[in-house]
């Protein structure tokens, strides 16, 4: 992907000396492709580019509209012909993408964002109205940062520059801290007071110094679509897909897709397979990248990738996950780390896997993320349930009842009862026993229990069907995953995710639950669409286990100390974590013992960022204004 940075100031006065250049600086890594420059009456503009398309590669951003307004564009549309026959004009099929998104701005002001279907982030600066417009597709793939002060703005795709070259010190935003302890952040988040991230499926309008957020694209809650039999939809399901995969493969370059040895990307790699045959793709080759681990019996993965691979009759890159130490953290000498998950660990499988990008020219990676979520990954009976008791169809809801309580060997008055349950406000629990961090602060996790629970809302019986409302919240918690990725530069590379398309999202969201997941058929729907595609023995599979009992051996015995921890832990400093308790779920993780392994990771990167940005003075501080501890970050480091 590529990377844009701008600033405005209101008076129209130059940036200091050498400013655009270290922010130059700072985006080369993640665009090698070449830079443009915009400069007039106070608004400087830089783009890297990153070409992953024939048409990126002709290409000139900044890019000028016919108004005077002027674009830059980090992404791929995957609606090109239908806008151009929409627009008509001077587009042809030639066109690049910032062209045609020019030509909608044009036509239809910011209403043209709900056209744009695929991946992107884009900057608008508009002379004629003075106004500066960032907007992000509906799930939020790509990052597009802006801080603003009393006289300028300036964004960023990525945290760097703006943080860095700032010239003051920036609390640190407690509730992004939660959220990553949690279930990830809102997605409007920074862990930076004063930098924002534009939210997903919204655009922030910045004129006259004030601020303007406002959504473009929601889901249409009285849709629906409904067949008369279970073939309609398991067509329409290919259909949708097959579209979905296809327009993740526009690339000039050989795509690259990760091959789990789960139906998510194993289906994924099918059908590119099928659509590359077919002649209906654009990229020249696909390859895979699997990982194993056979210290794991829970997660033997090689099985599986290996009936894929029989299937295409090409090997992929294999990667051994057994020499790799999962609680080993570090952070480049130099390097600015900008959020929690930045935070690399010295990983032999990082460096097979660049040496395999290399080695195939890749510059596009498919990935699997979603689709647990979208196609009942997760065979869960409440939003069937839900939606029938919201419907009143009580004799419908009886016969349900019995059938999953027989599925789940659970009482049906304990499905019903968990069904209710979900209508309800959800209790004041102690929310540091109440989630998977049981090592934190009470007061800091008091303060920040509805990140930590993870932004859960309860369901509402009037308005759009409680199926729709959990698939959005599902959708929700994937937006605020995808803000927390970081962004890769070494080498950069861009990750698409078929299970997120617009309108595969949409299909899935409207159809009956019970396509989707049904008793004893979990992704139901998947399996019945896709057979003859994907190997039996897939589509067969159990739900993977994940657990990691080679990992939590790996806990370096240092940790285990509470007076070390006591020296060492700065985010028991600041008071977020209560470093005994923490230490006492490391012994116990050590010993065998049943433990939240993800938490405990994700409080080690938290500690380790803490560190990073302590070490090397970053101008950050911990401020009272979110609850932190009032104390700079260089004072920590001592």
């Amino acid at each position: 992907m590529s990377v844009q940075f701008g600033r405005w100031n209101y008076d129209s006065a130059h940036p200091a000396p050498g400013y655009l250049e270290k922010a130059s600086q700072l985006l080369a890594p993640y665009g090698p492709d070449g830079e443009g420059r915009y400069s007039d009456a106070g608004v400087d503009i830089i783009y890297r580019a990153f070409h992953t398309t024939k048409e990126s590669r002709r290409e000139r951003q900044p890019h000028a509209a016919a108004s005077g307004a002027v674009i830059t564009l980090d992404g791929r549309l995957d609606n090109r012909e239908e806008l151009i026959r929409q627009l008509r004009g001077d587009l042809s099929l030639e066109s690049t993408d910032v062209a045609i998104v020019a030509a909608a701005y044009e036509k239809w002001s910011t209403n043209c964002f709900a056209k744009l279907l695929g991946d992107w982030a884009l900057a608008i600066w508009d002379p004629r109205d003075q106004a500066l417009i960032l907007a992000k597709d509906f799930v939020g793939t790509r990052h597009l940062y802006y801080a603003i002060e009393k006289d300028q703005v300036t964004w960023s795709s990525i945290l760097d520059p703006l943080v860095l070259l700032a010239g003051k010190s920036f609390a640190l935003e407690e509730e992004y801290i939660a959220g990553w302890l949690g279930s990830f952040p809102a997605t409007h988040l920074t862990p930076y007071v004063g930098i924002q991230a534009v939210p997903p499926s919204s655009f922030v309008r910045v004129s006259g110094g004030k601020q303007t957020v406002q959504k473009y694209w929601d889901f249409d809650p009285g849709k629906r679509i409904r067949y008369h039999t279970d073939a309609e939809y398991e067509e329409h399901f290919r259909t949708v897909f097959a579209e979905s995969v296809r327009r993740r493969l526009r690339s000039d370059k050989p795509v690259l897709a990760e091959l789990s040895g789960g139906m998510d990307s194993s289906s994924i790699v099918c059908m590119a397979d099928k659509l590359i045959a077919a002649g209906c793709a654009e990229t020249p080759r696909l390859d895979t990248v699997s990982y194993y681990d056979d210290r794991e019996p829970n997660w033997n993965e090689r099985p599986y990738f290996s009936l894929v691979e029989e299937k295409r009759r090409r090997t992929g890159c294999h990667i051994d996950m057994a020499a790799e130490d999962a609680f080993h953290f570090q952070c480049e000498t130099g390097r600015f780390v900008a959020t929690p998950a930045s935070v690399s660990r010295p990983s032999k499988a990082h460096k097979e896997f660049t040496a395999s990008l290399a080695s195939g020219g890749n510059r596009v990676i498919l990935s699997g993320i979603g689709g647990d979520e979208v196609t009942g990954g997760v065979p869960t009976p409440i939003p069937e349930l839900a939606d029938l008791l919201a419907k009143a169809r009580f004799l419908t809801l009886a016969r349900q009842l019995k059938l999953w309580a027989l599925d789940k060997r659970k009482p049906w008055f304990y499905l019903l009862f968990e069904t209710v349950r979900r209508f309800l406000p959800r209790g004041p629990a102690r929310i540091s026993a109440d989630t998977e961090t049981p090592w934190l602060r009470d007061r800091f996790a008091r303060r920040n229990r509805i990140a930590l629970r993870g932004y859960e809302t309860k369901l509402k019986l009037l308005g759009p069907l409680p199926s729709l409302q959990e698939n959005i919240g599902a959708l929700h918690k994937l937006r605020r995953q995808l803000g927390c990725c970081a962004l890769q530069c070494g080498p950069p590379c861009e990750k698409r995710y078929p299970y997120l398309d617009r309108d595969l999202l949409e299909f899935a969201y409207v159809i009956p639950r019970e396509q989707m997941v049904r008793p004893r058929q979990r992704r139901s729907l998947m399996r019945r669409a896709l057979t003859g595609i994907v190997p039996n023995g897939i589509l067969a599979r159990k739900r993977k286990a994940f657990v990691f009992r080679a990992h939590i051996s790996s806990i370096p015995l240092e940790w285990i100390s509470s007076a070390g921890m006591r020296q060492r832990m700065v985010s028991s400093s600041i008071e977020v974590v209560e470093q005994e308790r923490f230490s006492d779920v490391l012994q116990q993780a050590r010993s065998g013992q049943n433990v939240k392994i993800v938490a405990l990771m994700r409080t080690l990167a938290l500690e380790f960022w803490l560190r990073a940005i302590a070490a090397r003075k970053i101008p950050v501080e911990y401020s009272s204004r979110t609850g932190l501890s009032a104390k700079p970050a260089t004072e920590l480091a001592d």
